[in-house]
């Protein structure tokens, strides 16, 4: 069975057999009774439902970057980021026994890596993170008593932030943007 996407050649097939029995319609005519079999009110709404399923999917595709931050001691690492933030633990390796590792931490669709490799980020990076609901995010972390951070909010000209800052000194900042 054919369906929108045969349009054209539906009008085309309709002309003809029309035009067999001595009906002489334009190809306009056709294709827009043909969009009217499908339900659309002319061939315009159509022919533009048919580009959209046609179309090519685009060259490129970006997604969201995932910051990398460099960690020095595991235990550390997993206590701030697991314990105090609540992310997960995705993944975790290592080439060997007794090599760097390199894991992967998320949150709410966040990601993160983290890696002891000396090559992958330096100490002090910083992550610009929007949200939704800092306000509850800064009172969760606050409920927690985390001996290392207290953080707290401060208005920026841009939107309400708390920043946190790992036992590396990478740097994450929760901004909920103000409208506009």
């Amino acid at each position: 069975m054919r369906d929108f996407r045969d349009a054209k050649l539906m009008a085309k097939a309709l002309r003809q057999a029309l035009a067999d029995r001595d009906v002489d319609l334009s190809h306009s005519d056709t294709l827009e009774i043909v969009a009217r079999q499908f339900g659309f009110e002319q061939w315009n709404i159509l022919s533009a439902k048919l580009e959209q399923t046609t179309a090519s999917p685009p060259a490129v595709g970006i997604e969201p970057p995932i910051p990398i931050f460099r960690i020095f001691d595991v235990d550390k690492a997993k206590e701030f980021y697991c314990g105090f933030l609540g992310f997960e633990l995705d993944w975790e390796h290592r080439f060997g026994e007794h090599f760097p590792l390199y894991c992967q931490v998320s949150r709410s669709g966040m990601i993160l890596h983290l890696s002891e490799h000396s090559g992958d980020a330096s100490p002090g990076a910083r992550a610009f993170v929007p949200v939704k609901g800092v306000r509850a995010y800064q009172a969760e972390l606050t409920a927690k008593d985390y001996r290392y951070m207290k953080p707290g909010l401060q208005e920026a000209p841009w939107g309400l932030e708390m920043e946190v800052i790992d036992p590396f000194n990478n740097r994450v900042t929760f901004c909920e943007r103000n409208d506009g």
